[in-house]
């Protein structure tokens, strides 16, 4: 119960602002300027007690404690490897970047990109920290995770090897900016080892809070000139890159000084008049500073010659860029990464916006988790979010009429789960088209049936084992359904979904309301007929009635007889539900019609049960449940159906019959405790402490 009321306050939390870049969560509730302050105070370094300078916050198998990678490893401040450390020396620059003993070059290639945009690097590197007067031993830095801007502290403890720092060091080596952010990255991850391995494009989202999307130019679409003017517009980051084919091949430059491995930023698209006709070109950027394209359309190639002075002049190009045709740029370049960056990441007006929603989901086992569509029986069970497009691009150079849209898919935390054997799951999405009855309607979540009978109209380009998975898609205006899922499933994970689109959209999710149609089951104990009224006697005893503990003895002698239900008995907490709903004099027993009544409930729930059942296994299957529930008179939400096959389903992912029963009794109670207490009929009611506790020990 802890985790549902942890998911609340967060939700609150984000609803008043909380985790945006300006006002960034704290993560593990570590306040840098208190903490600053308390050390000064006290003339003391700071120590961080969350990511300590040991062996757990290297890693676990190739950086593990008994690796010889970190035999002789030791931690050491700024102070004790330079003489006059130094946070950035004359801005952040690429060659503060320098590689280590730890594969995460993906990473450094997103820390690179920040260092191109000053704006997106104040947002992570935050000012007025370093190695002056204020300097205690701590630093702090943002990143986006998730959904949300964290504010992450860290000591300035480095590990190091020999004098040397073991991983991302400047090439001076008195400058600590990158070698710290780096530290701080490893503490959202878990430990450094958890950053081997990974694609720039993450690095790029956690630096940004953008979306990124990647695109192998040899499979480009055919509008990929018009993708990258429009990126440029919306104030995108564009990076590229040519592939190499063997490690001699590592920032190899051709003989036209291209470099091959190496990470380039696109910085313009335009088009200009070229003997008659109108030529497409891209500016390109080496993060070097110098080595340029020397073929047509360089610095000072014959073409510029034909263009007019006119539109010369307003095309510039600083030392290490350069403008290159965009026919060439397609034959050259292997790869584009392209990450558009949400409204509040833009300093400036002149940039085109796109509309932004984002929705944080989750996986669960036997409930939420329904695999991919080739699994057409528990597909449907995957949470479900409709996107509204409402207005078509206003294009003049596209002849494909519809709404352009991006959506990304991110499973959340998979890193971290890496100290335990757990990696990143296999995810992808597909879309649906809404059926006409639902449109304008929220909660609704398609069943079954509809998907075995209903084609996709478009899905993410593939399934794969990445931390995110984003697809550019142009539908016509309408409703959709977005479902994203493991590839197999009954996997447990949780995700973040986004959706970026060029013009106004809305993005909600889609799932049944939470109500009850509840029959009025009473027996009065005028209608027993005699049969049911000498069984009642034989069993009630001398007082007349059946407490909790008689009941148990009675349902356990009759479910013990039958060999068509599985069951391990019901507990006696089962059994004290039962008589708490059906129990109206409140001395905690059942009268002749109260147990009458019971016994019809039980006979009703047996035969929905059993039913169910569609393989007479004697077991009903907690992915039926949704089912089941619904035949019962119950529509829950995905969150109540994760909670009731928590506390319900068996390991197997199977429900007995008491547990069954046990859950319907107690949602029965619960609808009817709030009905009774909601006089008004408006949907929420007020308790105080004590009433509050009184309800929930039922």
């Amino acid at each position: 119960m802890s985790g549902v009321a942890s998911t609340l306050a967060k939700k609150r939390a984000l609803a008043a602002g909380f985790g945006t870049n300006a006002n960034a969560v704290k993560y593990l509730n570590q306040d840098f300027e208190a903490l600053r302050s308390q050390c000064l105070s006290r003339g003391t370094l700071f120590s961080d007690p969350t990511f300590p300078a040991a062996p757990e916050s290297l890693g676990f198998n190739e950086l593990g404690p008994r690796s010889s990678k970190t035999r002789g490893v030791q931690w050491k401040r700024p102070g004790e490897l330079a003489s006059r450390p130094e946070f950035i020396i004359g801005g952040a620059t690429r060659t503060d970047i320098c590689q280590g003993a730890l594969g995460d070059c993906w990473l450094l290639a997103a820390i690179a990109s920040l260092t191109l945009n000053q704006d997106v690097l104040a947002r992570v590197v935050p000012s007025g920290q370093g190695f002056g007067d204020d300097y205690a031993g701590i630093f702090h830095f943002q990143f986006w995770q998730f959904g949300e801007w964290v504010d992450v502290v860290v000591d300035d403890r480095l590990p190091t090897k020999d004098g040397e720092l073991l991983f991302v060091h400047s090439a001076e080596g008195s400058e600590f900016w990158s070698a710290l952010l780096e530290k701080a990255y490893a503490k959202v991850n878990g430990c450094y080892e958890a950053l081997s391995g990974g694609s720039t494009t993450e690095g790029f989202e956690d630096f940004t809070g953008g979306i990124a999307e990647n695109y192998e130019l040899r499979k480009a679409p055919p509008n990929m000139f018009q993708i990258i003017r429009k990126a440029l517009e919306a104030g995108a980051l564009l990076g590229c890159s040519i592939d190499i084919t063997s490690a001699a091949d590592s920032e190899a430059i051709t003989y036209q000084k291209l470099v091959k491995g190496h990470a380039y930023s696109l910085t313009g698209a335009i088009e200009v008049g070229y003997r008659g006709r109108r030529e497409r070109l891209v500016r390109m950027r080496n993060p070097w500073g110098q080595v340029e394209w020397t073929g047509a359309w360089s610095d000072s190639s014959s073409e510029w010659n034909y263009v007019d002075a006119s539109e010369r002049e307003n095309i510039r190009a600083d030392d290490g860029e350069f403008w290159m045709s965009f026919t060439e740029f397609m034959r050259h370049y292997s790869r584009l990464e392209i990450c558009t960056l949400t409204p509040d990441a833009l300093a400036s007006d002149s940039y085109k916006h796109w509309s932004v929603s984002k929705f944080d989901g989750n996986w669960r086992r036997g409930s939420t988790a329904g695999g991919c569509r080739n699994n057409p029986y528990t597909f449907w069970m995957n949470p479900q979010f409709k996107i509204t497009l409402l207005e078509e691009d206003d294009d003049p150079e596209d002849n494909e009429v519809g709404c352009s849209f991006v959506v990304g898919l991110i499973q959340k935390n998979r890193r971290r789960l890496r100290k335990m054997g757990e990696d990143m799951h296999t995810i992808g999405f597909a879309i649906y088209e809404v059926p006409q009855q639902f449109h304008g309607q929220k909660e609704v979540h398609l069943d079954k049936n509809y998907f075995l009978t209903h084609a996709q109209k478009a899905r993410s380009e593939t399934f794969i084992n990445l931390r995110e998975v984003s697809t550019r898609f142009k539908l016509p205006a309408g409703e959709y359904l977005i479902v994203p899922s493991t590839f197999e499933p009954h996997k447990d994970g949780d995700f973040c979904l986004r959706v970026f689109s060029e013009k106004q959209s809305e993005t909600q999710p889609c799932d049944d309301p939470v109500q009850a149609e509840l029959d009025d089951e009473t027996v009065s104990e005028e209608d027993v007929d005699a049969g049911f009224r000498g069984l009642f006697t034989k069993l009630a005893g001398s007082d007349m009635e059946i407490s909790a503990t008689e009941l148990r003895t009675i349902f356990n002698k009759i479910v013990s007889k039958r060999s068509d239900i599985k069951t391990d008995g019901f507990s006696l907490d089962t059994c004290r539900i039962m008589v708490n709903l059906m129990d109206e004099s409140g001395n905690g027993k059942l009268g002749i019609g109260e147990f009458a009544t019971l016994w019809k409930k039980v006979q009703k729930y047996l035969a929905i049960y059993k039913k169910n059942d569609v393989d007479g296994s004697g077991n009903m299957s907690t992915p039926e449940m949704r089912m089941a529930l619904k035949e019962a008179g119950f529509t829950l939400n995905n969150s109540l159906h994760q909670i009731m096959v928590a506390r319900y389903g068996e390991t197997d992912m199977t429900i007995d019959f008491d547990n069954f029963v046990a859950c319907l009794m107690r949602l029965e109670m619960m609808f009817k405790v709030f009905k009774k207490l909601d006089v008004d009929d408006s949907g929420s009611i007020e308790l105080d402490f004590s009433q509050w506790l009184s309800f929930a020990m039922i």
